[in-house]
């Protein structure tokens, strides 16, 4: 190296920048960004509900039915196939990420925001087995990059990285209720750490915190409920006393939870090599399948086909306050029906994973209670915790979700919950390495939260 060769300029300093002026003036951008994605997220799944109650309920019963018949499933999903093939064909972005390979953040362009936007309101409208919370966080980037552009047409990849991370924060913590959920969530899924964390996390809660005031607020303003797609804590009796047979039982639901979730993912794994091929035949397909083990879980129960369709959420507070009217033959179908609707909506329609996996870990842990020194509340806990650490791999996220969910249960479940979570964590990575999961040609790389371009 000569004399003459310049030198690299240093890194900003995370530290200086927290104390500059130019942060203020980022954290009143970042409550800016929270206040146009929350209301965003909030008419998007106002609309989510809106479709669901038109076709489900209202175009039925104007059709003079009591309620919808069984091909009324079938059509239904199965149209619900061609928005999303159009959308993952013709729009930029395919429809979003693949949910099949995990929750991912990160990545959004706002060109990809109205394909995003169409296949997952053809999914979670039309009662596919996914949740709103992955194209929420691509809306909530998509915008949030948009609207700093708007502003600021240079903005620095870094302004766009903090503004985007902000959008996902507002956007997440409305389905969770709960802005410290949703920087868990976004921080262990995009994988920050390090120096740069506070400059994510800083102007993130402040998105998040304003955008939970406002969805608070339009709820309270418009008079509708928010029950349908946001998740509150669920009504559990108190659980007071930790026994080795509950500790031993943890580490049994931690096993099993990886091994059933190992089985879905393999599903829809099988599935997403095959459906790219042809999606505007694959796709509606799957959709008919989905509609079939709905309609034979409702004809073998006396439960409806609802428990099978949809995300879950809206569902999820009946099952647990009802468990008593569950017996151990209709929870082993939901579980299987839904299960496997859920591998095939994980491979060929868009939405996010996490959802369902609660739904199907409280439906675990029900059918766990009926064991001898087993409690419902611990094991439904434990249940959820297990089945979304096997699904998405965030152990952080994964208690904290079913911590907050099971706050009525008490402080004693919490040692279950890690212990639960940490065993399936581990067990679905060893078995990851022992089948091969993650050789998956088509699978992403790992999620930044840095805009794509």
């Amino acid at each position: 190296m000569t004399d003459d060769a310049p030198v690299p300029a240093a890194p900003p300093d995370p530290a200086a920048i927290l104390r500059s002026r130019n942060f203020v003036v980022l954290l009143v951008f970042a409550a800016g960004v929270g206040l146009i994605v929350s209301l965003v997220s909030w008419g998007f799944l106002e609309l989510v509900h809106k479709i669901q109650v038109w076709v489900f309920t209202d175009l039925p019963t104007n059709m003079g039915y009591s309620s919808a018949p069984s091909w009324w499933y079938l059509l239904v999903l199965g149209l619900a196939g061609l928005p999303v093939a159009f959308a993952v064909v013709r729009l930029p972005g395919n429809g979003g990420h693949v949910p099949v390979h995990g929750l991912q953040v990160g990545g959004n362009e706002p060109k990809m925001v109205p394909g995003v936007a169409l296949a997952a309101l053809a999914s979670l409208g039309l009662g596919l087995v996914l949740g709103p919370e992955a194209p929420l966080i691509a809306i909530g980037g998509g915008l949030a990059i948009f609207t700093v552009k708007l502003a600021k047409r240079d903005a620095a990849p870094q302004l766009l990285m903090i503004m985007a991370a902000a959008g996902s924060f507002a956007a997440i913590s409305v389905i969770f209720g709960s802005p410290l959920v949703a920087a868990v969530l976004v921080i262990e899924a995009t994988g920050l750490g390090g120096p740069v964390l506070p400059l994510i996390l800083i102007p993130g809660l402040i998105s998040a915190g304003i955008g939970s005031l406002v969805f608070i607020g339009m709820s309270n303003w418009s008079g509708l409920s928010t029950s349908a797609y946001s998740l509150a804590p669920l009504q559990l009796a108190p659980f007071t006393h930790i026994t080795w047979e509950a500790l031993g039982w943890a580490i049994a639901l931690g096993l099993a939870g990886a091994a059933v979730t190992q089985i879905v993912r393999r599903i829809g794994l099988a599935c997403v090599r095959v459906v790219p091929t042809k999606p505007f035949v694959l796709v509606p397909l799957a959709g008919v399948l989905v509609a079939a083990l709905a309609i034979l879980f409702a004809h073998t129960t006396n439960h409806g086909a609802g428990q099978v369709l949809f995300s879950g959420q809206d569902a999820l507070p009946g099952l647990v306050s009802n468990a008593s009217t569950w017996s151990l033959g209709a929870l082993a179908m939901v579980l299987i029906c839904k299960g496997v609707a859920w591998a095939l909506s994980l491979a060929s329609f868009r939405g996010g994973p996490t959802f369902p996996a609660i739904y199907l870990g409280a439906a675990g842990g029900i059918a766990a209670s009926h064991l001898p020194g087993v409690s419902l509340s611990p094991a439904v806990a434990v249940g959820m915790g297990v089945m979304v650490v096997s699904f998405l791999k965030l152990p952080l996220s994964a208690i904290v979700i079913a911590t907050t969910l099971t706050l009525s249960a008490g402080a004693a479940v919490a040692p279950l919950i890690i212990l639960g979570v940490v065993v399936a964590y581990l067990a679905t990575l060893g078995l990851e390495g022992r089948l091969g999961a993650d050789a998956d040609p088509a699978a992403p790389a790992a999620p930044s939260a840095a805009p794509a371009g």
